[in-house]
């Protein structure tokens, strides 16, 4: 999935369905299923942003936190060979692991435009 749209701090994905006919997409990086559908782009912006706006409200009516998207957190599974890596690279650089995934993380993101 490459084209996503944002709203407030939601961002949502953006697909076709030729056999439909449609647009269609859902609100991504959250566990609830969130989705929207449009008969072209500005239909789609519109109903992404409803949907959006919708689970909001259905949160607060309901008295629950909506999810957010990014917490600044996750968990990364990696073998033990490259665990040790970069625990070394980490320590020979004078850092600890977490700020040397961080700026490892910050420079090739980096390489790509920002949504």
């Amino acid at each position: 999935m490459k084209d996503m749209m944002r709203h407030q701090d939601y961002f949502g994905s953006v697909h076709y369905s030729d056999e439909d006919r449609i647009f269609y997409g859902r609100v991504e990086f959250i566990r609830a299923l969130v989705s929207y559908e449009g008969t072209d782009v500005s239909s789609l912006r519109r109903s992404f942003e409803e949907a959006v706006d919708d689970y909001l409200e259905t949160c607060k009516a309901q008295g629950i936190a909506p999810e957010k998207p990014f917490k600044g957190s996750f968990n990364v599974r990696v073998g033990a060979a490259l665990h040790q890596r970069v625990a070394i690279a980490a320590a020979q650089r004078g850092m600890t692991l977490n700020k040397f995934i961080v700026e490892v993380l910050e420079r090739e993101a980096g390489k790509e435009a920002a949504v």
